[in-house]
């Protein structure tokens, strides 16, 4: 009895120095995403005109897009062969943000785990780049899927043939329900921070992040999950959100830089054969 309670109180043991390990290395990469910039980086501010005439252009091409396309959309979805619709039914579902949040969240945590204390400071500094990339993947996918849960249910647009009728004017702000829940497209938000997030990692991937994001936004009009407006406002969050999270990112110095220009950069990533040494340091008895 004795022995295996020891070997009890010493699988405990082990277990709450994991966690305890896990806690420490994730308050820590919290407190760096939220430190102040150490990066100052001088250009020429954006002027209030230019902004209002950013956020005009915006606002003019939603207006129209929501006046002469996004009823006629969902209209012609319903002389789409049935084969076509189908398809778009199987695959838009893999626009949810929990088919990558959920490995990269637990991809990180396993990370923040393990013993670096077996690691040399090369090795160490390895490991730190590899959190960093998969936390900024993290972050650039999670923050505007997070905007885009709250708003679009404080807006309350009604999502198409709600109650049995086409009204791409229909809104009930504040509501907080799925039917109302359509503006902008959560599915094409993750879908376009996804592409921006892991394109920005792997250029070369660019072209597959590209048939990946727009198949999502047509499969939303498609299944009419959406009107087109929705998807265009979910594509600009997911867009400007990833690129803001990689300029947060770059002003504290992870993983990215800003250049002269003031045009975030990646840092070289580790490379495979670096990653494989730092695991045979882990495994070594």
């Amino acid at each position: 009895m004795s022995t295996a309670n020891g070997l009890n109180n010493g699988t405990q043991a082990a277990a709450e120095s994991v966690w305890r390990r896990c806690a420490s290395h994730v308050a820590a990469a919290i407190g760096v995403v939220l430190r102040p910039p150490h990066l100052h980086v001088r250009r020429r501010p954006f002027a209030p005109r230019q902004w209002a005439m950013a956020g005009g252009i915006v606002i003019a091409v939603f207006l129209v897009c929501m006046v002469f396309i996004d009823a006629a959309a969902v209209r012609a979805v319903g002389r789409l062969p049935h084969f076509v619709v189908w398809s778009f039914d199987q695959i838009t579902d893999f626009g949810k943000s929990g088919w990558f949040l959920w490995p990269l969240g637990i991809l990180f945590l396993a990370l923040a785990a393990l013993d670096q204390s077996k690691l040399t400071r090369i090795s160490q500094a390895v490991l730190a780049a590899v959190m960093v990339r998969v936390g900024f993947l993290f972050l650039a996918i999670g923050v505007p899927g997070l905007f885009v849960t709250i708003v679009k249910r404080l807006i309350g647009r009604a999502r198409p043939l709600v109650g049995g009728n086409l009204d791409p004017y229909r809104f009930a702000p504040f509501i907080w329900q799925s039917d109302y829940a359509s503006l902008p497209s959560g599915h094409a938000t993750t879908a376009f921070s996804v592409l921006v997030a892991f394109g920005t990692l792997w250029p070369r991937a660019r072209t597959v992040l590209w048939i990946y994001a727009l198949a999502i936004a047509l499969s939303r009009v498609a299944v009419t999950a959406h009107y087109p407006s929705d998807v265009l406002a979910g594509a600009l969050v997911g867009t400007v959100g990833a690129l803001m999270m990689r300029r947060h990112f770059a002003l504290r110095g992870l993983g990215f830089s800003i250049g002269a220009d003031g045009t975030p950069h990646q840092f070289p990533g580790p490379s495979l054969r670096r990653i494989k040494a730092v695991a045979r340091e882990l495994l070594a008895p």
